[in-house]
């Protein structure tokens, strides 16, 4: 098996980089089985990476880095393994590695679709599952909410099988044609194991929950946020399949704060263009943002003229807003040539519920953007994101029991006093419930107990976590910083 030692390795922003001990690419199971023994017999530690689109440390480690590319295979089901009750279901078991853009093809090429997505399609699998990456629509949990099974190499080597209690697998017949294997069928285990950020081991596969392919139609509206608040208040959220919102920060000379809203429905598939329906998005914007020197010259820009952000904000939104765009699932819910944009992220979960603390994070949000302007003259410079999930059970999961309203701070590459500005947002918010996103820039930390507090179910995940991994053979320089990696100092 091939590797190399002491590469480089970077994120895609490059905001992170590491010289692991070594880089590995394995191409099956036997490969990745032998690198978690070779780590166990020199005593390193592991860590998986997919995408590289983590704009968070989550990805960094000192020993073995194991890049997943060669793990993206569609895998044979097995039926004859399922229960009788998971045979009629819409499954698809596939390796790790597998990007959402290549799942995506597979679904639609046998009629059927995930029934929802984040915004960009080049991340894997197992990572959008370990982080809880999610789209938007509070019917809809994030991406790990379908998945059914999860297979993964733990730190001694063994092979296990992790499903809820009520699991898709018949244990019998799973246990009679593997008995080197062991299937785990509980549901502590699965909602701790179903977001770990690669800490209880390397992900093999996972088997998600599908449904027959639909099709969308989205239409962007421009707005303001009076508008959205009393919409907000008044229960737009279940009005549509999908919901989302972005704003403008910093307000207009009359105090209002422009914003686009997104919505997204089911439709039947059309038979036939009819008048004023679109199949594509703007054809201009989608070419400007694939144009390497427009982000440039923004930021550029914002550097010489700070003070022009509020304007070319409002411009953004405008220039986003489309009367209607129908297509398949997959491709609506994957917003386009707007991920080739060089930015990078925080992004802060708040609960929604009767306290209406996600109305008070926006307008908390306003506050800080004005302080940084007035203070530091540290502008905002992209919109901000308003995105609406679904409660889920996994007990590290942003969405851990409640819904909630994940608010995306993006900001363009260069912006000077981004990453302080961003830092300020989520410590504002913490007051409100705010959890940061995993695989996001965050500057979380386990002092304090403000990991506990922020999840109540902490110690249920460390104890699955001491079961398959005593050791730290996946512990890596994010869980030490978020507390996750049990304390070894004595004194």
């Amino acid at each position: 098996m091939e590797f190399r030692r002491r590469a480089t390795w970077k994120n895609h922003s490059g905001n992170y980089s590491v010289e692991p001990l070594r880089l590995y690419r394995p191409n099956d199971l036997t490969e990745l089985t032998e690198i978690i023994a070779e780590a166990s017999r020199v005593d390193a530690t592991v860590r998986a990476v997919g995408s590289h689109h983590s704009w968070s440390d989550a990805a960094l480690t000192f020993g073995f880095l194991v890049e997943t590319h060669g793990l993206n295979r569609i895998l044979a089901l097995e039926p004859e393994l399922l229960t009788a009750a998971a045979q009629g279901r819409k499954l698809v078991r596939s390796e790790a590695g597998i990007r959402l853009r290549e799942l995506n093809a597979h679904l639609d090429s046998v009629g059927l679709a995930l029934s929802n997505m984040g915004g960009y399609d080049e991340q894997t699998v197992a990572g959008v599952m370990s982080t809880s990456t999610h789209g938007s629509g509070i019917g809809f949990g994030p991406l790990v909410s379908y998945v059914q099974s999860i297979e993964l190499i733990a730190a001694d080597g063994g092979f296990y099988r992790i499903e809820p209690a009520a699991g898709i697998t018949e244990a019998a017949a799973y246990r009679a044609r593997y008995p080197e294997r062991r299937l785990v069928q509980d549901d502590q285990w699965f909602a701790a194991i179903s977001v770990s950020m690669g800490c209880m081991g390397v992900i093999y596969a996972v088997t998600l929950e599908a449904e027959p392919s639909y099709w969308l139609k989205e239409v962007r509206t421009l707005s303001t946020w009076t508008k959205v608040r009393a919409a907000l208040e008044s229960g737009i959220l279940d009005a549509h399949r999908h919901y989302e919102v972005y704003f403008n920060p910093h307000p207009e000379k009359s105090g209002e704060h422009n914003c686009l809203v997104t919505t997204r429905n089911r439709v039947e598939r059309p038979q036939g263009r009819t008048k004023g329906e679109r199949y594509r998005r703007n054809w201009l914007v989608e070419l400007g943002a694939r144009i390497v020197i427009i982000p440039k010259l923004l930021n550029l820009i914002f550097d010489l003229f700070p003070r022009s952000a509020p304007r070319l904000i409002d411009f953004s939104l405008k220039s986003l807003a489309d009367v209607e765009y129908t297509n398949k699932s997959y491709k609506v819910l994957n917003i386009g040539a707007a991920n080739l944009l060089p930015a990078y992220s925080a992004e802060i979960g708040i609960p929604v519920d009767s306290r209406m603390l996600h109305i008070q994070a926006v307008e908390r949000i306003f506050a800080i953007a004005r302080q940084h302007a007035t203070i530091g003259t540290v502008y905002h410079t992209a919109p901000v994101a308003l995105r609406f999930v679904k409660a889920s059970n996994a007990l590290l999961s942003m969405m851990s029991g409640s819904d909630t309203m994940m608010i995306e701070l993006i900001l363009l590459h260069d912006t000077e006093g981004g990453f302080e500005l961003l830092a300020s947002y989520e410590k504002e918010l913490y007051a409100l419930g705010g959890r940061p996103h995993w695989g996001q820039f965050n500057v979380l930390t386990g002092s304090n107990g403000l990991l506990a507090a922020m999840y109540p179910r902490l110690a249920e995940w460390q104890a699955v976590r001491e079961q398959l991994d005593p050791r730290g053979r996946f512990d890596s320089p994010f869980s030490r910083r978020v507390g996750i990696t049990r304390a070894e100092f004595t004194g």
